[in-house]
């Protein structure tokens, strides 16, 4: 007589299968991200700065790069940032830097209000901070562009990272056809966002440019969402660039935080110089790139109007393109605001 087939088989072999295709679909998704910007590559240098792997809060409180339930929640490890106090550490305590974070973001009216806390700073480490253990200091700078550091290094306790509410971390993208104006995000890339800053006082940016330029073409609507059944490229609706001043050394970025690239998320291209704004929705890219800004919606034009230059194709990465006969210098300015308005300065 022969063996009964063990009922358990089946299950095991409908499991493994549903594993290969779960395999597939992420490898299909990261190539799919990855052919979008064939030659994109270079080092970038965060000046000072050392480059921490994995999150920049000093403990995992949240998943991974913070942003599970949509919210950024990151700083910089080994960084004290100075300013006054709006709440001592000393009398106000946390078991994450996470918690830290969010008590100066509670400090902000509405979503994206103004803030009476800018900046946190928080002692994360048992070992190293002992009785300052889970401090928390709400600070707020005088300038929240040059945020005033106390030290850095590797025997600093404290991590640190920044807030910024309506009207603030507001730079300007100049260009030829117009000024973009971009809401940095130092909650979500904190490394990233440091760098800029540190290039925009440099007050030049000779060597940065927009090289690359594709429209929406008809896979995707005004709005930036993705027409049903259309491809995703190319074209992939983005304009691409460098951020690269010439005579400036770079490492290599760290992988920070990617909330889901939509419609003006300015985000790098690997590990930078290279970097791009999305002309369009992409969820199917979401967690392939670092990003560390967005252009305000009124903007955008700008962005568009660079995206019908003239092109000449290229191949990168056996990926056709579409590159500018004219590349288009830029440079990162700083932007006044006045009653949450953004204006040039001069």
């Amino acid at each position: 007589m022969g063996r009964k087939q063990n009922d358990a088989e089946p299950g095991r072999y409908a499991t493994l299968i549903l594993l290969l295709i779960g395999v597939i679909s992420c490898t299909l998704v990261y190539t799919l991200a990855t052919v979008a910007f064939g030659s994109g590559g270079g080092n970038l240098g965060f000046g000072s700065l050392k480059l921490i792997d994995g999150v920049g809060s000093g403990d995992n409180a949240e998943g991974e790069f913070g942003v599970e339930s949509g919210e950024c929640c990151r700083g910089v490890d080994n960084l004290e940032l100075w300013g006054p106090a709006v709440k001592w550490g000393t009398d106000f305590k946390f078991n994450s830097s996470v918690g830290c974070c969010r008590a100066c973001k509670a400090m902000c009216s509405g979503n994206d209000g103004p803030c009476l806390c800018d900046t946190w700073v928080y002692c994360g480490n048992k070992e190293a901070c002992g009785s300052k253990f889970g401090e928390c200091w709400l600070k707020k700078q005088k300038d929240s562009l040059a945020p005033d550091r106390q030290e850095a290094g590797q025997t600093v306790i404290w991590t640190s990272g920044l807030v910024y509410g309506k009207g603030e971390g507001i730079i300007g993208l100049e260009t030829e056809y117009g000024t973009m104006h971009i809401k940095l995000y130092p909650d979500c890339a904190p490394y990233s966002v440091s760098y800029i800053l540190e290039l925009m006082a440099l007050r030049h940016c000779a060597g940065c440019q927009f090289h690359r330029a594709e429209g929406r073409g008809q896979f995707w609507d005004s709005q930036g969402s993705h027409v049903p059944n259309a491809p995703f490229g190319p074209p992939f609706a983005l304009i691409q660039g460098t951020l690269e001043a010439q005579g400036t050394p770079f490492r290599k970025a760290p992988k920070e935080a990617c909330p889901t690239i939509k419609r003006g998320t300015i985000a790098w291209v690997g590990s930078g110089p290279e970097f791009f704004i999305s002309l369009a929705n992409h969820e199917e890219w979401r967690r392939d790139y670092t990003a560390f800004g967005s252009v305000l919606p009124e903007d955008m034009s700008i962005a568009e109007r660079i995206a019908q230059l003239p092109t000449k194709s290229e191949v990168w990465n056996n990926v056709n393109v579409s590159v500018l006969e004219k590349p288009v210098p830029l440079v990162l300015q700083r932007i006044k605001t006045s009653n949450g308005d953004a204006k040039g300065e001069s």
